[in-house]
């Protein structure tokens, strides 16, 4: 296990996630990348929430509040 990932710091590549978010939001593609399966489903099932929950999604990406499934923060760009 890496120092970073021993930190809370997630492996994942935040640039990925926030062009994933971008072009393929609404169909939840950003968070199956980081591993959340089961709330990239229900994206895809609502059109990543009507685009409301892709779009707070993206943002978080942005700023650097998005977590993947073992709650590490993306922080890698």
């Amino acid at each position: 296990m890496t120092e970073a990932v021993a930190n809370g710091v997630s492996p994942r590549s935040r640039t990925v996630a926030a062009i994933l978010a971008f072009f393929v939001g609404v169909l939840g593609i950003h968070r199956f990348y980081v591993g959340k399966i089961g709330t990239g489903v229900a994206q895809i099932l609502t059109f990543g929430g009507l685009g409301i929950w892709t779009l707070i999604d993206f943002i978080m990406i942005l700023v650097g509040s998005f977590k993947d499934k073992e709650e590490r923060v993306l922080v890698t760009w």
